[in-house]
């Protein structure tokens, strides 16, 4: 066999090698008929005229069906998925081999679909969100833009597309932390913004990846909202100070202001005082409250032995039993002032819902480890949480002469020392509180 011969070459010789047996057998027979020459090269050439049209019929009956599958092969290369192959129907090798074709062209079919689908899906999230995405190739131009980030550069994405990371300013967010937020002034307008980057493969290659959000209108409409939230809460506090003590004040001028006042107008007198008195330490009570939740000092980390803490704290409380169920020796960082003041306002708040519900469970103190975090537990039998959405709204109190503040100053020392504050309703009713916070090192 030729080298470097076709398959169609390689078919005719192999049927010439099946046929050539045949035909020596035939030419021998005629050889040593008695017919004569007249009849037997008439019979020899139609011999050798049927062996070639049938070796010829065989290698198109063999090729015809590969040229039609390659044909379908090439028309789903091309992106054509409507070709189909007939004969596969048949119970043959053959009609195997057209069935399975046909089930990939199927397959491509309903897979490109699915593809287009979820394109035009990437592409119309990518359009509406307000996020800039831009992705840059591995010699860092530009392959692709949404709509915010045309926004963000002020430029189309014609223009954009193929720029260099340098050309567009940008370089400087291809390297460093893959996320943080930084104050800038881009083309289409400045801000504080929010950056995450990642890598992306297409054709094998990474692409860097920027994710930027302007982060100015939310923080806006969060500074109004606690502004808001912060000028109605001293607002109704100021008013209710200020409006009984503007009316105490106007009675007892009237009472100062008769010529002879009676030892009953004097004792007015003397209660007024005593209550614009009251109203005024409240009022002050209140601004201290506000003045340490807003002035609150980092903390100051040193090695706190959370055992003897809860220990601490749990003998300060004489006013409902305290159980210190303890768990593993554990030592943190933390400021251990600030973390003595979180403690004992939780361990506080129990001991009083507890006070409140007669024949209470004693209040718990528990801890264990969770993963790379210190869980500890302040459980009480009270009567549960009354208003679990304003818990941690600063000034927002449910006890008579309460301040609001205590729960707002805890999560706000948790979330100092990186850790959580959340409190849920026991399985049995009552409270937990849920101190999460980091482990040492």
């Amino acid at each position: 066999m030729a080298k470097g011969s076709t398959y169609e070459e390689r078919l005719l010789r192999l049927a010439g090698m099946i046929a050539a047996p045949a035909l020596l057998l035939a030419g021998v027979l005629l050889a040593v008929s008695p017919w004569p020459w007249q009849v037997k090269l008439p019979l020899g050439a139609l011999a050798l005229g049927a062996t070639i049209a049938a070796v010829i019929h065989l290698r198109r009956r063999a090729v015809w069906p590969l040229r039609t599958v390659a044909n379908l092969l090439g028309a789903l290369r091309e992106g054509d998925f409507s070709t189909r192959l007939r004969g596969d129907q048949q119970e043959d090798a053959l009609g195997e081999l057209m069935f399975e074709a046909n089930a990939l062209a199927g397959l491509l079919y309903r897979q490109r679909l699915e593809a287009l689908e979820a394109s035009g899906l990437r592409d119309a999230v990518m359009a509406e969100i307000e996020v800039a995405i831009l992705v840059f190739d591995p010699q860092s131009r530009l392959v692709l833009a949404n709509r915010a980030a045309e926004n963000l550069l002020g430029r189309p994405a014609g223009s954009l597309l193929g720029a260099t990371a340098a050309e567009l300013e940008l370089e400087g967010f291809l390297d460093g932390e893959r996320s943080r937020t930084f104050s800038h002034d881009f083309p289409g307008g400045g801000g504080r913004f929010a950056l995450r980057r990642a890598l992306v493969r297409s054709g094998g290659q990474p692409h860097p990846l920027l994710a930027i959000a302007n982060l100015s209108s939310a923080l806006r409409a969060e500074e109004s909202q606690a502004w808001q939230r912060l000028i109605r809460v001293l607002g109704h506090e100021l008013n209710n100070s200020l409006t009984p003590i503007k009316s105490i004040a106007g009675s007892l001028a009237r009472t100062a202001g008769q010529p002879a006042p009676s030892a009953e107008a004097r004792a007015d007198l003397v209660h007024g005082l005593q209550l614009i008195e009251e109203r005024a330490a409240s009022l002050a009570r209140f601004l201290e409250g506000y003045t340490r939740l807003a002035r609150l000092p980092p903390p100051k980390p040193r090695k706190v032995e959370i055992g003897k803490l809860a220990l601490a704290i749990a003998a300060g409380e004489a006013r409902v039993p305290v159980i210190v169920r303890g768990g593993p020796e554990q030592t943190l960082e933390a400021d251990p002032d600030q973390l003595h003041q979180l403690l004992q306002n939780l361990l506080s708040n129990a001991a009083e819902a507890t006070l409140e519900k007669p024949g209470a469970a004693p209040v718990e103190i528990a801890w264990h480890l969770e993963g790379n975090e210190l869980l500890l537990e302040v459980i009480d039998d009270g009567p549960g949480i009354a208003n679990p959405a304003n818990l941690f709204v600063p000034f927002f109190t449910t006890k008579t002469g309460g301040s609001g503040i205590g729960l707002a100053l805890c999560r706000q020392i948790a979330e100092g020392h990186g850790g959580r504050l959340s409190l849920a309703r026991g399985e049995k009713g009552g409270c937990i509180a849920e101190l999460r916070l980091p482990l040492a090192g």
